[in-house]
């Protein structure tokens, strides 16, 4: 059987019907206001592999996998132990593992310092990034740096965390 991946596009952009894994269902939606505090896990082993949106995943790329935003989609994850802020491609569905609300690339999670720790508590925040950025992102590439956000800033975030996920 052969495996047929889709050129690297933004269009179309699909979000695709309500879906269940392991007994939870998922319903897809565009979600522009998408702004969540939570856990990243990042996936690295199934390099080549077909993401949810027909395209060949590539383990050292700057992609990631989200339960129900539109495919492909943006977002900003922020790491909550450092402040720092990457800028990601949406193009896979997952994490499917209670508590986390995304599935970083090996490729992300380097850039974002999380690769040691497996996972790690971040800010998602949906965006609409500028057509350089976005280029960037479609042919594997970081975007270009953003700005990394300040220590009290974080403070509340880890507070916020510490109340949802009680």
């Amino acid at each position: 059987a052969s495996t047929h991946y889709r050129p690297v596009s933004d269009v179309p952009v699909r979000i695709g019907p309500p879906y269940a894994v392991r007994g939870v269902t998922y319903v897809p939606a565009d979600d522009p206001t998408y702004d969540r505090i939570g856990y990243a896990s990042w996936y690295g082993h199934e390099s080549g592999s077909m993401t949810a949106n027909g395209e060949r995943y590539r383990v050292d790329g700057v992609s990631a996998a989200h339960t129900t935003l539109p495919l492909p989609s943006y977002v900003e994850v922020t790491s909550l132990a450092s402040g720092r802020t990457i800028l990601v491609r949406v193009n896979d569905r997952g994490p499917f593992a209670a508590g986390r609300i995304i599935d970083l690339s090996h490729g992300a999670a380097t850039l974002l310092g999380i690769e040691r720790s497996g996972v790690a508590p971040v800010r998602v925040r949906r965006v609409s990034p500028g057509e350089a950025d976005r280029a960037r992102l479609r042919a594997g590439r970081p975007a270009l740096n953003r700005p990394t956000v300040p220590e009290a800033t974080l403070a509340v975030w880890r507070t916020r965390l510490g109340r949802t996920m009680r």
